[in-house]
């Protein structure tokens, strides 16, 4: 079994209050769990209305898979037109390690 995560430290575009950001980071959360079928949160940051910690965990039977869905979220994060990704870290473990 491996398990794998990715945590994306996203900028906000014209975003002015914690409200607003929430407006725009729950849909992206939302679409995230319901295109690639992965657990997904808000993971920090919380208190700043234009920067997110979205983290992404995802446990998979084989290797392949697992990195195979995780490139396809950082891909499909990177491409939302109203987050800037300014860093993705991914990890990837099997559970006898």
């Amino acid at each position: 079994m491996w398990i794998g995560w990715i945590e994306f430290d996203v900028l906000l575009g014209d975003v002015h209050s914690l409200k607003e950001k929430r407006s725009v980071v729950r849909p992206v959360l939302a679409e995230l769990k319901r295109r690639f079928d992965v657990s997904v949160a808000e993971a920090g940051c919380q208190d700043q209305y234009r920067r997110a910690l979205i983290g992404v965990g995802l446990v998979a039977a084989d290797r392949a898979h697992l990195v195979e869905v995780l490139t396809a979220v950082e891909r499909f994060v990177a491409a939302r037109p109203e987050l800037e990704l300014l860093s993705a870290r991914q990890r990837e473990l099997r559970s006898d390690d």
